[in-house]
């Protein structure tokens, strides 16, 4: 009896770096355990978390949430782009990522000078308190992968990477898809789930 191997399927290998998804699971466990904290608190709490609730708008929330995916689509077709020889084209559509993002910095930017402005800070309630970490710590992300996102296009624009060498474009992309999984359980938990 004789087995034949597809020849693609030995060649196929784990998208980025491996330090890179060792980065990503640590940093998942951390977000894991914040989302985890804001559930069983909001089940203790569950009219304190409706009334406060109530500050936020969800549609804000929405716009943030298509900023990113918007974001996250961008970059995946930049990856593509490269891998099909297209650095060019990598470069403009990681900078359409890049504007996209700042979407969602410019409106959380404006929801937390509208929501301090109403007094409503880390130490008004547990609600707060708990969105301020969860958001803020999500905030510090995407402004990191801003950074990762312009960096990855000039380089791009540099062809510093090509068919066979984009593992550092996989990783940084690989990042800001975990940023964008982050905020997609991030915005029902904190504005819509009662």
């Amino acid at each position: 009896m004789s087995i034949s191997v597809d020849s693609t399927s030995l060649s196929r290998r784990l998208p980025g770096d491996l330090a890179m998804w060792f980065f990503i699971l640590a940093e998942l466990t951390v977000f894991a355990i914040l989302i985890l904290a804001f559930a069983v608190t909001q089940l203790l709490n569950p009219e304190l978390f409706r009334e406060s609730r109530a500050a936020l708008d969800s549609s804000i929330g929405l716009v943030l949430t298509l900023s990113l995916l918007t974001s996250g689509l961008l970059a995946a077709l930049a990856v593509e782009q490269v891998r099909l020889a297209r650095p060019q084209r990598g470069a403009m559509l990681l900078l359409g990522a890049l504007l996209s993002s700042c979407v969602y910095v410019v409106l959380k930017l404006n929801e937390y000078s509208h929501l301090s402005g109403l007094g409503l800070g880390l130490e008004h309630n547990t609600f707060f308190t708990l969105y301020w970490i969860l958001t803020g710590f999500h905030f510090l992300h995407v402004l990191l992968g801003l950074v990762i996102l312009g960096w990855m296009a000039e380089r791009c624009r540099r062809r510093a990477y090509s068919v066979h060498e984009c593992a550092g474009l996989e990783s940084g992309v690989l990042y800001w898809h975990m940023v964008d999984m982050v905020w997609v359980l991030l915005f029902p938990l904190v504005y819509v789930i009662n």
